[in-house]
């Protein structure tokens, strides 16, 4: 992570807030959220950010969208695996926003991002600019990332016979958190991940996804 002294005279004030939310290889409930090793030793997925509201410095980020394919082998909190990513960035986004979007996911600006690319590093397989459909009910019943083409993530909102009807599953304190401490975990089931793009290749339904909500404030 940049020093404190240098990120603050070179990076401006800025937060983010919204929605962050996986579609992976393991069984639900993901081991990955509680710090343990993924279900079968290793775990690939899509990773989806959408930005409720945020500015970096007055650059505003309400709205956009940032997508990853990531892969990694291992206790992604407990050592340092093989680890590769590849990234999107909302192709709506313009020249400043795209500059603060790429600054405060991959690390440089600070907060939790920082402390992420610290701990996992991982091998970037590329970037492109895209269009990024996300959606998230308010309900939090469904929610869903597509690329056209290239990558399509869908879940459902885990539920069954004891679930009170409109209820959802969730987790405070997880002790793997993906989006940082203090943050609420929703759990759910995906119906669709597929992804075709920078290598990364994968198709199935089934298995574990988690809605999370994220907060972040840099340049800290």
């Amino acid at each position: 992570m940049t020093g404190t002294a240098e990120t603050s005279t070179t990076i401006p004030r800025w937060h983010v807030a919204g929605d962050w939310f996986d579609t992976c290889k393991c069984n639900i409930p993901c081991p990955c959220s509680f710090a343990q090793p993924p279900t079968y030793g290793d775990c690939d997925g899509v990773l989806a950010w959408h930005i409720r509201e945020g500015g970096y410095g007055d650059v505003p980020l309400d709205g956009l969208n940032v997508l990853m394919l990531g892969s990694f082998v291992g206790n992604v909190w407990a050592e340092h695996s093989d680890a590769y990513g590849a990234v999107f960035i909302d192709e709506r986004a313009d020249d400043g926003q795209r500059e603060a979007l790429q600054m405060i996911f991959g690390g440089q600006a600070g907060s939790w991002p920082a402390e992420m690319v610290s701990m996992f590093g991982p091998e970037m397989r590329g970037m492109d600019f895209a269009p990024i459909e996300i959606k998230v009910d308010e309900d939090l019943a469904s929610w869903s990332a597509t690329i056209p083409g290239r990558v399509e993530a869908r879940a459902e909102a885990l539920t069954g016979p004891t679930t009170p009807d409109g209820a959802r599953v969730q987790t405070t304190n997880l002790p793997g958190c993906e989006t940082g401490p203090g943050q609420l975990a929703t759990w759910g089931r995906a119906t669709a991940d597929r992804a075709d793009a920078f290598g990364f290749q994968w198709s199935r339904e089934g298995q574990s996804s988690k809605h999370i909500t994220f907060d972040w404030a840099g340049p800290e």
